[in-house]
């Protein structure tokens, strides 16, 4: 294993230390490992949180900021971040208007976010709405979940809610929102390589030279099936056929997210959007934005994940407000 760390137990402090120092905008409680706007919740405004294992980045970390989270909380490795220091980020955000939990699908952050409403609504009073992102078509049950997992369309969701928030809604008409953005959303990934856990210190699992994992999770979790490399053109429909016969998307434009899972080169995930378009414009499905790079990666991971968003004009608007994030920046 070769990283640029110091010792696997001080991985995240570190990061968390470098995180606050290269981002002004950015506050990070390093005791609760929470990273936070640097200014607080405006009064009246819907605090918003999101959270789970390190080694997404720049989820979610990276998109704490003007128009999307108000906080992140980062677990450790791959691992949920506890009850109390979702807690406290709720305490910490809360402007008055309520708090909006963003949670992946995953068993650990499922059970440690409900636990933190809980306990915010008993301590503080504060109302707490809760939105489980469940995008994965791959798997309907995973080493880490019940029911499908929640991975790409996340970054899409705290962005479009995150706007909408900006601008003054609700809390109930945050969270239908975000309830309606993830029934219209899909995601499904590949893995060229397993990625390497800093404290385990080899790769999760043994994917041979010749071969990829069609379906892979985030966590380094088995996919659907495997199978003999294929080209970038065979790749994308792996991908994108089982992601169009769970969803109709040639009803309405659509926001395309293809995203790196952390070991692939720029360089081919725009050659894999150009094979994923293709294949779009063939089905009769027209993109309407997209973007391309890491957004939600696992460690040093080799492969990609697709996602598929319906977008009509209001969701578009909403996508086009400005954001600024140390991930996602435009409009300002």
């Amino acid at each position: 294993m070769k990283k640029l760390i110091n010792t696997p137990d001080t991985f995240i402090a570190d990061a968390l230390y470098g995180l606050a120092l290269a981002n002004a905008d950015l506050r990070v409680d390093h005791q609760n490992r929470i990273i936070y706007r640097a200014e607080p919740t405006r009064a009246g405004k819907v605090g918003l949180i999101s959270g789970g294992g390190s080694g997404h980045e720049p989820l979610h970390g990276g998109y704490v900021g003007l128009g999307m989270l108000d906080a992140a909380c980062a677990g450790q490795i791959f691992t949920s971040p506890t009850p109390d220091q979702i807690l406290e980020a709720t305490k910490q955000v809360d402007a008055g208007a309520g708090v909006l939990y963003i949670v992946k699908n995953y068993t650990g952050d499922v059970m440690n976010f409900d636990m933190a409403a809980e306990l915010a609504t008993a301590e503080t009073g504060v109302e707490v709405a809760t939105l489980l992102v469940n995008d994965d078509v791959a798997v309907q049950d995973s080493l880490y979940t019940a029911g499908r997992r929640g991975v790409g369309l996340t970054v899409l969701l705290e962005k479009i809610v995150g706007a909408a928030a900006e601008q003054g809604q609700d809390l109930v008409t945050l969270t239908a929102l975000a309830r309606d953005i993830n029934a219209k959303g899909r995601s499904m990934g590949v893995a060229l390589t397993s990625c390497t856990v800093p404290a385990v210190g080899k790769p999760t699992f043994d994917l041979p030279e010749n071969e990829m994992e069609i379906g892979i999770g985030i966590h380094g979790e088995p996919g659907r099936h495997r199978v003999p490399l294929g080209t970038a053109k065979e790749i994308a429909e792996q991908l994108l056929t089982p992601i169009l016969a769970d969803v109709d998307f040639t009803a309405s434009p659509v926001i395309v997210l293809l995203n790196g899972m952390g070991g692939t080169p720029l360089l081919e995930l725009y050659l894999m959007y150009g094979e994923v378009a293709k294949l779009l414009k063939r089905s009769g499905i027209t993109v309407a934005r997209n973007l391309v790079g890491n957004y939600i990666t696992a460690l040093d991971m080799a492969g990609c994940s697709v996602t598929l968003l319906k977008a009509d004009e209001h969701l578009l608007k909403l996508w086009d407000a400005p954001v600024k994030t140390s991930g996602l920046r435009w409009g300002i």
